[in-house]
């Protein structure tokens, strides 16, 4: 279980990430470049981007994030690193409304560009164009945030869960019984050497009348 929310959380957290790269790039760059070419220009661009987009390099990340996300929610729900649990619930909402704004307002956008046709044949490319322009940027904005959002969301949910499995391995460890004894090569077991405390003499016998023991001083003369 452990290892499948690792997996999971990460696969999450790339599509997301690449899908927040992508639409915040439009957001920039892409956009403010086109925005200096000619309405002709502009119109078939936008059009052969559109064509070109829809690919599975594209299409595999940003459809799979909705069904990794809904699982991370369940492994976290029913296993471990539920403090997680908010951030992940928020990164599948911001990334759900991304998606309805994509595919509710970005993609009849593009449809409507399509069916513009040819920018050779289309009289008023500029007319084309004021229909398109700010509208698509303006919403792009908007999912290039949601997404961003849902990634950030997805970082600090891998913190989350990080800090809770390192807790739990020093609790593991914290509670893993130490040995009492060495075992010994006789096979046998015995405690180690008690300490000696007090005097040189605490430990010592009583020696034989008459007799010194090897360490005493002798008489002084």
């Amino acid at each position: 279980m452990k290892n499948l929310q690792q997996i999971t959380l990460i696969l999450s957290a790339l599509a997301t990430g690449l899908m927040a790269g992508l639409f915040a790039a439009f957001a920039y760059s892409v956009m403010p470049g086109l925005a200096r070419s000619s309405d002709r220009t502009f119109v078939e661009a936008m059009q052969n981007i559109n064509k070109a987009i829809l690919n599975p390099v594209f299409m595999f990340p940003f459809m799979a994030a909705i069904p990794l996300l809904g699982l991370a929610v369940v492994l976290a729900w029913r296993g471990h690193g539920r403090a997680a649990l908010p951030w992940l619930i928020a990164a599948l909402v911001l990334y759900l409304l991304a998606f309805v704004v994509t595919s509710g307002l970005s993609v009849p956008l593009n449809d409507q560009l399509a069916k513009a046709g040819s920018p050779d044949h289309i009289k008023d490319p500029a007319a084309v164009r004021e229909n398109f322009e700010s509208a698509w940027a303006a919403w792009n904005i908007v999912r290039a945030l949601l997404h961003t959002a849902a990634f950030g969301c997805l970082l600090w949910t891998l913190i989350v869960f990080g800090a809770h499995w390192t807790q739990e391995a020093a609790d593991a460890a914290t509670l893993t019984p130490r040995p009492l004894a060495a075992e010994q090569p006789d096979g046998g077991i015995h405690p180690g050497p008690e300490p000696v405390t007090g005097s040189p003499t605490a430990h010592v016998g009583p020696t034989l009348q008459g007799q010194r023991a090897p360490w005493a001083p002798g008489p002084r003369r």
